[in-house]
């Protein structure tokens, strides 16, 4: 019920613009980056980098809503009127733990996600498969792992998520502790 709520809101407010901790990319195949960047207020999110990403080996996909949220045209609202849920920080059994379930629970409307640490460069995280065979494609199963990973106890200072949608198109944020320290 509360994706519903979301995505009403999301389509309500047009998915919003961005803000000067978010960066939105567009790339077309075999063409260099072009930036575009504009400035809607996240709360958690403290800087972005503003360097030119390069070329994507991916292909971008076709954009046609399916009503299942399986495109970044469905998805993109989403993830902008939600970006302070992208990550959570953990303290739990003596480590930090990162979690990535909200952005696993959209994953089907993404290319890629990357994330760094303590402003470390952005790496390859790998998303579970989208299960599109199945009523739930954005369901988790046990079999698509674990949405977190360890870092020793409060090491975390900040989180660099890059999102890069499947029409190519990519958003980067940075978080810091306070603003995504589950309490």
């Amino acid at each position: 019920m509360l994706d519903v709520v979301l995505v009403l809101i999301a389509l309500a407010t047009g998915g919003g613009g961005a803000g000067p901790e978010r960066e939105t990319l567009t790339l077309t195949p075999a063409e260099a980056p072009v930036a575009a960047s504009s400035s809607e207020e996240a709360p958690p999110p403290v800087a972005s980098s503003e360097e030119t990403p390069a070329a994507l080996p991916y292909e971008a996909e076709p954009q046609v809503a399916t009503g299942r949220f399986l495109t970044a045209l469905e998805i993109k609202p989403i993830m902008g009127a939600t970006r302070a849920n992208w990550v959570a920080v953990r303290e739990w059994d003596g480590q930090d733990l990162i979690y990535v379930t909200h952005i696993w629970s959209w994953r089907c409307g993404l290319a890629a996600m990357k994330l760094g640490v303590n402003g470390a460069a952005p790496e390859d995280w790998p998303l579970p498969p989208c299960h599109e065979d199945t009523a739930q494609p954005n369901a988790m199963l046990e079999s698509d792992g674990l949405p977190y990973r360890a870092f020793p106890l409060k090491s975390v200072e900040t989180v660099t998520v890059e999102l890069i949608y499947d029409d190519l198109t990519t958003e980067r944020s940075t978080f810091n502790r306070q603003g995504v320290l589950m309490p």
